[in-house]
Parts: C-alpha cells; sequence; structure tokens
C-alpha cells in the first residue's frame, strides 16, 4: 500500500485544464513548494499565458483530453522533457446547464465527455511512467460528485463518475505502489463560476444554499489546500475542510426536507433558462461563453431555439 509522502521538490506534475482556474493557481502553488509542473489544455494562447507567468522553462501542451490520441501526446512531450512523471492531475472539465427538457444534448454529451473520458484518457496514457515513478493520481470531482442539483445533471453525473472511477483505481493501483486522490470543491472562485453567474437560472441555485454552502473560496486558497493534498498523497482532498462533513452527511442530502428549497426554486428557475432559451438558443443556453465558443468552432454546429 502507498503510505509515503515524499516533498515536492523535483516532482513532475502533469496537469491538464491548466490554463485557467484551479489548475493554474495549482501550478503556480506546486512551483512555489519546488514540483515541476507541467501544463495541458485545449486553449493554447491561456496555457501559453500562464506558463509565461511561472517560467521559461516551463512546458505547456496543447491538446483536446477527449482524444487519447493527443494525451498520448502531451505525456510524450512530457517524457521527452522530464523523463519521468510523478503525479498526473485530470483536473480539465467543464459544465453544462440546463433542464431535462431543454438542454442541448451537444452540451449534455460534451460534458460527460471532457469530465469523464477526457479524465480517463489523461490518466491511462500518464499511468505507465507514474507507476515507475510509483508516483500518485488525481482527478477533480467536486461536491456535486453527490449533493445532485437540478438543471445541472450533466456535471452531477460527470463529477459522481470520476469519484466512482477514483475508487476504484485507488485499490487496482495500490499493489504498484501508486495512491489515487479524488478532489472535492464547492464553490472556487474562477472563470467556471464567474461564467454560471451570468445566467439568471444559476444565481437562482445558489440562492437556495444557506451560510458556507454558497459561499466561494478565492482560488489561490483552493490551490494551497490542493498542494497540501498532493504533498500528502491524500485519498480526498477537500477544498475546503468542512466539505468531509457534506460527504459523510451526502445520504441526508436528497431527502425530500433537504430538497425543498431547492424544489421551490424550480419553477423561477426554468422560467429564467426559457427566457434565456428564447433569446440565445439552446446551445447557448446549456453552456458557459468559453465552452460555447468552443462548440461553435470545433464543429460549426448550428445553434437552435429549440
Amino acid at each position: 500500500m502507498p503510505t509515503r509522502s515524499p516533498p515536492l521538490r523535483g516532482q513532475v506534475i502533469l496537469i491538464t485544464g491548466a490554463g485557467s482556474g484551479i489548475g493554474a493557481a495549482t501550478a503556480l502553488e506546486l512551483q512555489r513548494r519546488g514540483a515541476l509542473p507541467v501544463l495541458l489544455d485545449c486553449d493554447a494562447v491561456a496555457v501559453q499565458t500562464v506558463a509565461r507567468g511561472l517560467g521559461a522553462d516551463v512546458l505547456a501542451l496543447t491538446a483536446d483530453v477527449t482524444a487519447m490520441a493527443e494525451c498520448e501526446a502531451a505525456v510524450a512531450s512530457a517524457l521527452a522533457r522530464h523523463g519521468r512523471i510523478d503525479v498526473v492531475w485530470a483536473n480539465a472539465g467543464m459544465a453544462a446547464f440546463g433542464p431535462l427538457s431543454h438542454t442541448d444534448p451537444q452540451a449534455w454529451k460534451r460534458c460527460i465527455e471532457v469530465n469523464v473520458n477526457g479524465s480517463f484518457n489523461t490518466v491511462r496514457s500518464a499511468l505507465p511512467a507514474v507507476l515507475d515513478a510509483r508516483g500518485y493520481v488525481l482527478a477533480t470531482a467536486s461536491v456535486a460528485s453527490f449533493g445532485h442539483a437540478p438543471f445541472m445533471s450533466a456535471y452531477a453525473a460527470s463529477k459522481a463518475a470520476i469519484e466512482a472511477m477514483c475508487d476504484a483505481w485507488r485499490m487496482e493501483v495500490a499493489g504498484h505502489g501508486v495512491g489515487v486522490g479524488v478532489i472535492h470543491p464547492t464553490w472556487v472562485s474562477t472563470p467556471l463560476v464567474t461564467e454560471g453567474a451570468l445566467h439568471p437560472s444559476f444565481v437562482r441555485l445558489r440562492a437556495t444554499m444557506p451560510g458556507p454552502l454558497g459561499r466561494e473560496i478565492p482560488v489561490a486558497r483552493a490551490a494551497a489546500l490542493i498542494a497540501d493534498g498532493i504533498e500528502r498523497r491524500d485519498r480526498r482532498i477537500w477544498v475546503p475542510g468542512w466539505v468531509r462533513a457534506l460527504h459523510w452527511l451526502r445520504a441526508l442530502l436528497h431527502t425530500q426536507m433537504a430538497e425543498r428549497e431547492l424544489l421551490r426554486a424550480v419553477p423561477e428557475m426554468e422560467l429564467h433558462y426559457l427566457q434565456g432559451l428564447a433569446q440565445a438558443g439552446a446551445l447557448a443556453s446549456s453552456l458557459g461563453p468559453r465552452e460555447h465558443a468552443r462548440a461553435l468552432a470545433q464543429g460549426g454546429e448550428q445553434d437552435s431555439t429549440g
């Protein structure tokens, strides 16, 4: 069983979704602690910008994690530069938003492809190197992996899948001296959350969450907690720490009493969503601005209002 907690100095850490948010912030924190981050993102401009901020020697790669061949090529580039990968962190993710009756099917499926298939592709590609290093596998789930909010079925399903995959992988690779961790963040001040605030239905959803349940934490604080967890090779990284208690109480989150405020909010959320649907179309209503632009650019898809 993996029990060692090596220092981060000199550790090569491959991070997907490193062009913004917790990926970029944690890369900075890991570098500060002596690690050698390798940055990967689908946005070439964003990931190169982050890399320049860390220094000229930081390797920045562009890849779509839904393509296994691109993940394998990124791993090969990391090995060519550093000769090893100690930690692989499948962090790339996106969100789709909307009710079952109107959410865009393309957006729903893309969320599953990026979050679930992308995590598998990332870890599978890097696993031989991580096994050689007796290293650590990490993936970003969410509080949404066990707290399933209305209008967020794709995101919740994808994050629950990531948690399940990590639980299975942990047992599979333990005998090889490799640890597996899963991150459970709540609201973190990242572009993903900022874009959500542009949608009135999302704002109404967050209004149902009292006290710390609806409060954001700074991305730098999240990065420090994640770096601590990587350093210890934790099985679970709670962002922030009180999420551990919520995880213990997960069976209570979908009782009738716990869902009462959400049920009250749904009609208003649906009204807001339908208003946006009429104005912007199904795809734009189901995705944040960055993912909407990517969806249109990648396949030239026709947006619709139905």
